[in-house]
């Protein structure tokens, strides 16, 4: 019966996002809120049917989170079509570079003089709450590949690069904490950590993503084959380039977003242009599956065809992976033991410490005063928090430090997701509007 019930609860959730997702997108209201209001339900302050906790559930959660979040680092992979000497790419890398550290040692510093805590976890909870959401920020990110707007390009490169970019702080609170080796005098965590992870991660998923990319299109130009199936090549890849770098000890994030920049940058270099666009549309939607096998594999609208059909595919096994984690999320909050301090802690990060950081970490680039407002309000906090806090927890995080860190992350992720949710499509509508009207230009 309990089954049952589920079956009956997951459809009608499902049918009705189908239904209603067009009405949504209008309204300032995110279907996050609605995955959020059903995890709820039927946890115990509802229907009763599950009652995890965050601690004891950590590991079921940490894959929960970590495959969700896996999904959107592609998806804003594939996203990026501008070459990597493009002079957009210095806000996403300034974002995840400089706003990042900045982020977690504002963080750190306020945990460490108002909340009491050790310097490993003031250092650990700023790493946890510092990287933005790549799951539930989909809707301020690229729509599509050719999209140039530089607010939109921030956002998506922001939210791939800096959920690789956060590990290294992850390791280093671990460490402080007794929980990880970081070496004499923190020579490890530099080598090791911080100087091979980064690099390896997103080195072996650039060159899996170019090499994979490239034996199918010659596959499909020269010979006919590796036709169809773009969903299997799709979580093949995701697959193959993250756990590549985790045996290479190198951060598996940076790898499957590296991979997705790289199969669209194939795509680019080896694509008709412009022209290919309406023969790979059509092909999609053509209901003759002759018609998608004959685009496939023509000389000139196989790239864009193979990197159109993988995204396709992705950016819907992205939204369920939205739906799991987020109700997950949902299910936790009845057994919380809610942290005063978030009452001052949520306004502190989101309303002084994201757009001090993104000032600071912009300073002197060339963003309009509008987009860097834009930019500094949206540091979405979702599913990868949820990572990151769980992967602490499996890593042996003691049960004290583990509940507050539960209260504080899970405070912050459903605060973003109401006030991210309500704020973002009348914000991002207006920003739209203005676009239309030139008031802003584009580059």
């Amino acid at each position: 019966m309990e089954f049952a019930l589920w079956s009956v609860i997951v459809g009608l959730l499902l049918v009705l996002m189908a239904l209603a997702g067009s009405v949504l997108r209008r309204l300032p209201v995110s279907t996050a809120m609605l995955y959020l209001l059903v995890g709820l339900a039927v946890s115990p302050l509802g229907l009763q049917l599950v009652a995890p906790e965050a601690v004891g559930n950590a590991p079921v959660l940490e894959r929960i989170a970590e495959v969700a979040v896996l999904l959107s680092l592609f998806t804003a992979g594939l996203k990026l079509s501008p070459g990597l000497r493009d002079r957009r790419w210095a806000l996403p890398v300034r974002l995840a570079v400089n706003a990042m550290v900045l982020t977690v040692g504002l963080i750190a510093i306020a945990a460490w003089l108002f909340l009491d805590l050790p310097l490993g976890a003031c250092i650990l909870l700023g790493a946890i709450l510092a990287p933005t959401d790549p799951v539930l920020a989909s809707e301020v990110q690229l729509q599509d590949p050719g999209d140039q707007d530089r607010l939109r390009f921030a956002l998506t490169g922001e939210g791939g690069l800096n959920d690789g970019s956060a590990f290294p702080f992850v390791m280093l609170g671990l460490g402080l904490l007794g929980l990880h080796d970081l070496g004499t005098w923190g020579w490890r965590w530099i080598v090791q950590d911080v100087l091979w992870a980064t690099a390896a991660g997103l080195g072996v998923g650039w060159l899996l993503g170019i090499a994979v990319g490239r034996l199918v299109l010659h596959l499909r130009r020269e010979h006919k084959e590796a036709l169809g199936l773009d969903d299997f090549l799709a979580l093949g890849l995701i697959a193959l380039s993250y756990g590549c770098a985790l045996l290479l000890h190198a951060y598996g994030f940076l790898a499957v977003f590296a991979a997705g920049v790289a199969m669209r940058r194939l795509e680019r270099r080896q694509a008709g242009g412009e022209a290919s666009l309406p023969a790979v549309e059509q092909a999609l939607v053509d209901p003759d599956l002759s018609v998608a096998d004959n685009v496939a594999v023509d000389r000139k609208h196989a790239p864009a065809f193979m990197a159109r059909a993988v995204l396709a595919f992705n950016e819907q096994a992205e939204h369920i992976g939205e739906v799991a984690a987020v109700i997950a999320i949902g299910t936790l909050l009845w057994a919380v033991a809610w942290d005063a301090a978030a009452w001052w802690f949520v306004p502190l990060l989101l309303l002084l410490i994201r757009p001090l950081a993104v000032r600071l970490g912009l300073g002197g680039a060339r963003v309009l005063r509008g987009q860097r407002w834009l930019i500094g309000w949206f540091g979405i906090r979702g599913v990868g928090s949820l990572y990151y806090l769980m992967f602490a927890i499996n890593h042996g995080l003691p049960a004290a430090l583990a509940d507050r860190m539960v209260a504080l992350t899970l405070t912050v992720v459903v605060a973003s997701i109401v006030v991210h949710g309500i704020s973002v499509t009348p914000l991002m509508g207006a920003y739209e509007r203005a676009l239309r009207r030139g008031a802003r230009p584009q580059r």
